[in-house]
């Protein structure tokens, strides 16, 4: 483990944090915004980051081959797919010796915007993977906040920016002093971001992942980077990434995924809250990518359905998905596994039939970041290989803290 090489220079000054410290106090006293956190000097100055590697780490798959593995269509009974580790490494732990500074980049919602300093960021989206490829740039020690999605790989200590669920809060935003934000259009209001913008604070939206799914990790990575002044580590980054994504793909495919194409599991991807289906995730979602890379038949493509868009319980019988894709805490919002299988048509198709429903972390499953590898053998485990998925022995804590935050506001 090394040390943020960074801390030194970039913090500024125990007065500072001692300033922010008790401003963000005073606003969560004022507005009752419990869930706001607050950043403690010792935390600051004790940030550690992993040895960082350019080397690719595929994550560990299962040693089967498809011979060994049940017709995944007939496979009954639910799976949560979790990854391995949450770590992320950093492609350098010096990233300021090869940053270039000042940078104008433009941002994705129109003007160009320059970063002069770097030394307290925040990356701000609905599934943490724009702070996840801020830490894996090997700028983990700049952080300064986060939002609800991000808690791996130490940032769960960072103080959080957003309320009821994914709002952002502007006057906790500026009271930590950010010297650049970088966000994206998954989280709002815009109007907070304009705000925060026109105090003087460059911030850079970067393209929706999502939008190309998969095959956007990349370009997404490396617009991180060019808001940081380091492209050449984004470049790293990204083949470093795409490496460990490609390999993923080529075993799933290779020892897991049936070749013959009639065996192949029909799969749609469901978007749950309460009582109702919100959103079939369809082509060019970014769900769509998942299903494909997996090996997996995606129902979406087959019947021509786009985009993300409310369904009904006709069109979900008629597309017979063998199995359910969808968000761990959209299924517990809807009262469990039984109270999603109750919701209308869902009992009618071949996975409600089979209670195979396959969940993931909401901040994991469509983060399409430097974490996707691991992402995708999560899924593909517990697609063709459920008796072999990892189950870690407790819930990852970022799920675990938004569960008892449901549970409280039941309970209220």
């Amino acid at each position: 483990m090394h040390r943020g090489h960074m801390i030194a220079d970039s913090r500024r000054g125990k007065a500072t944090t001692l300033a922010a410290f008790i401003v963000v106090l005073c606003l969560t006293m004022l507005t009752g915004c419990a869930n706001i956190g607050t950043i403690s000097e010792a935390s600051l100055e004790s940030c550690t980051v992993p040895d960082a590697s350019t080397e690719p780490n595929p994550p560990q798959l299962p040693n089967v081959t498809q011979t060994q593995l049940r017709d995944p269509r007939t496979i009954e009974g639910p799976t949560t797919a979790y990854t391995r580790s949450d770590q992320i490494i950093p492609i350098s732990n010096v990233p300021f010796e090869e940053q270039q500074l000042p940078v104008t980049v433009k941002s994705a919602d129109g003007p160009e915007q320059t970063v002069t300093d770097t030394s307290r960021i925040l990356a701000l989206n609905q599934n943490g993977g724009l702070a996840a490829a801020v830490y894996a740039l090997g700028f983990g020690c700049n952080l300064v906040g986060r939002d609800t999605a991000t808690g791996s790989s130490g940032m769960d200590k960072l103080p959080k920016v957003t309320v009821n669920g994914m709002d952002l809060n502007a006057e906790a935003i500026l009271a930590l002093e950010p010297t650049v934000i970088i966000t994206d259009t998954s989280i709002g209001p815009y109007d907070a971001q304009l705000q925060i913008r026109q105090s003087g604070i460059p911030v850079v939206f970067v393209p929706l992942a999502s939008d190309k799914g998969v095959a956007g990790v990349g370009s997404q990575i490396q617009a991180v980077a060019d808001a940081l002044g380091v492209s050449e580590l984004g470049k790293q980054l990204v083949k470093r990434t795409n490496s460990e994504i490609s390999q993923t793909i080529q075993t799933i495919q290779r020892t897991m995924a049936p070749a013959d194409t009639k065996r192949k599991p029909r799969i749609v991807f469901l978007y749950v809250r309460g009582k109702s289906i919100y959103y079939w995730f369809g082509e060019g979602s970014g769900a769509d990518s998942l299903i494909q890379s997996i090996g997996a038949n995606d129902v979406a493509k087959e019947v021509g359905f786009q985009g993300m868009a409310p369904t009904n319980s006709e069109a979900l019988i008629k597309a017979k998905p063998d199995v359910i894709l969808a968000m761990t805490l959209g299924i517990q919002s809807a009262g469990g596994l039984d109270g999603m299988l109750d919701m209308p048509g869902i009992k009618e198709t071949p996975a409600g039939q089979h209670r195979r429903v396959v969940d993931m972390s909401d901040y994991e499953i469509m983060s399409f970041g430097p974490q996707t590898a691991q992402v995708l053998a999560a899924l593909a485990t517990a697609v063709y290989a459920p008796d072999q998925a990892y189950q870690p022995s407790k819930k990852p804590e970022v799920i675990q803290k938004r569960l008892d935050e449901m549970q409280q506001e039941s309970n209220q």
